[in-house]
């Protein structure tokens, strides 16, 4: 029987030759979102990616993350796309729509290309829980959605392809 190698660790992934990454960030609460980026960059960079292999797009706020990950994903120039960004909770459920809308795009772009589309988007109450986890306490969401495209690519080229 076959199987994916579900025994890798996180420690030993790298970034293959010849794969390329996207990274869609929001601008919207950008203190907290340049340190996603700078987080994604990091593992990436650490992980064996040189910067011919990664590209930043930036966006207004959350809501256009869909929209430019979609048109990176058909591109065929990706072996994944992190998208990163941070709602934070208000007055109003404004964020809940927000975050389901965003959501439910970025995966549904997944499905439909076939290319890995990564949901790094922080939901947080407040603004300190959105930095704990942007490097702070919590680690770096940036950092742990880059590592997860890395694998995503990983298995998605070993596994077979989808029949026409």
């Amino acid at each position: 029987m076959q199987r994916s190698d579900r025994t890798q660790s996180p420690a030993d992934l790298r970034v293959s030759t010849g794969d390329r990454y996207a990274v869609v960030v929001s601008r919207f609460n950008d203190d907290v979102t340049g340190k996603l980026h700078d987080g994604a960059l990091a593992t990436l960079r650490e992980r064996g990616a040189d910067d011919g292999q990664i590209f930043t797009a930036w966006v207004p706020g959350a809501y256009e993350l869909p929209i430019v990950a979609e048109r990176l994903a058909r591109s065929s120039q990706y072996a994944a796309v992190i998208c990163l960004g941070a709602v934070i909770q208000g007055d109003t459920d404004h964020d809940k729509y927000i975050n389901s809308a965003v959501a439910q795009a970025l995966m549904r772009t997944g499905q439909e290309t076939g290319v890995p589309v990564l949901f790094g988007v922080l939901t947080c109450h407040n603004m300190d829980q959105a930095l704990d986890r942007a490097g702070g306490k919590a680690g770096n969401k940036g950092s742990e959605a880059a590592l997860a495209a890395i694998e995503m690519a990983g298995l998605m080229r070993d596994l077979p392809q989808p029949s026409r």
